[in-house]
């Protein structure tokens, strides 16, 4: 069981890193007692990578368990589950126990990439936004790839502060406060003329089955992030088209609108694209940004992991002109923020 014990505990590590030692506990004691059941072998037989680089096991098995705890459906594993304490002897034990009895749903729910449609990660969108706005002068035509569940498209509804300062929204529908280093992003007002996003399996968060799967990938321990979310899926939804994300961003771009801002974005999903994917959808955005002009600027910005250390890099590519810039790096789920970002 090495194969599957690696990939837990490299998960384990990523969260415990992240602020959920719950998580740790659960994922490394799992490594190190690790069921005799059919899904139990199934998981561990999974083909191809299955930790935090691949099909991510590890989560989608810690997040079926959490939607069985969210929705009442194990009563054993809601009492060792937090805002209770359990030792990891109980927790495990009766993370086993539920394994067994909800193999059917557990085996269901795991079929399903994660979806983990972290709305903090806005807390750079917000300043790359607030960025070209000043460049330009003109509203933003809003394009997301690896969409979810929309929560990163409405960005401009939520508020950055920044200690004593407040960017963004006006009257936000939340509020975002990253640990934030580096000059304050410009202060002009974010006007969208369009928002739309692309994902293999869009999420409704007006839907409670798609709530319930938004909900049970975010960790049982950090209850104000669950509550966040929350609040979030009830403002309202964007629109996400299911698709193909090359094939999708080579139609949204197709004729550069003049007037607006083309504003492209991932925030941690590029690495899941397929390399042929990956290259269809450079070319379509590098043809969308050959034409574009000063009235009709084509912008790419990502939160992606780049290798390095710490968080992930935060990048834009900009149209005309073909120029690129490091903006900063940023937390993975956008808890702090080192802005770096030089006048474009």
């Amino acid at each position: 069981m090495s194969r599957i014990a690696d990939a837990l505990n490299v998960q384990a590590k990523s969260c415990v890193a992240l602020g959920s030692p719950f998580m740790g506990r659960l994922l490394s004691g799992l490594a190190q007692d690790w069921p005799d059941t059919p899904l139990a072998q199934k998981l561990a037989e999974w083909p191809g990578e299955i930790g935090p680089a691949g099909h991510s096991v590890p989560l989608r098995l810690a997040s079926g368990l959490h939607a069985l705890v969210l929705t009442g459906r194990a009563d054993t594993l809601a009492a060792v589950y937090p805002p209770n304490d359990a030792p990891v002897e109980a927790l495990i034990a009766a993370v086993h126990g539920t394994m067994a009895r909800h193999e059917t749903f557990l085996d269901d729910w795991m079929r399903s990439p994660p979806q983990t449609n972290e709305l903090r990660r806005s807390a750079v969108l917000i300043p790359a936004a607030l960025l070209l706005t000043e460049r330009f002068g003109l509203p933003l035509r809003l394009s997301e790839m690896g969409a979810s569940g929309g929560l990163n498209l409405l960005f401009d509804r939520y508020a950055l502060r920044i200690g004593e300062e407040q960017r963004g929204a006006r009257d936000p529908a939340l509020v975002l406060d990253p640990a934030w280093t580096g000059p304050l992003p410009p202060a002009v007002s974010l006007q969208v003329a369009d928002r739309r996003g692309v994902d293999l399996n869009p999420l409704d968060p007006a839907n409670p089955a798609d709530a319930l799967r938004l909900v049970a990938y975010l960790w049982p321990d950090q209850s104000e992030r669950i509550d966040r979310t929350r609040r979030a899926m009830a403002i309202g939804r964007a629109p996400v088209d299911r698709g193909d994300a090359a094939d999708w961003i080579g139609m949204r771009m197709a004729g550069n609108a003049p007037g607006v801002i083309q504003m492209i974005y991932t925030t941690i999903a590029w690495q899941y694209f397929p390399p042929e994917a990956q290259a269809r959808a450079r070319a379509a955005i590098e043809t969308a940004g050959a034409a574009a002009t000063e009235d009709a600027p084509v912008a790419w910005v990502a939160l992606e992991d780049d290798g390095q250390r710490p968080g992930a890099g935060i990048t834009l590519r900009l149209w005309p002109g073909d120029r690129s810039f490091s903006l900063g790096r940023a937390d993975f789920h956008g808890r702090w923020v080192n802005w770096t970002a030089p006048p474009l």
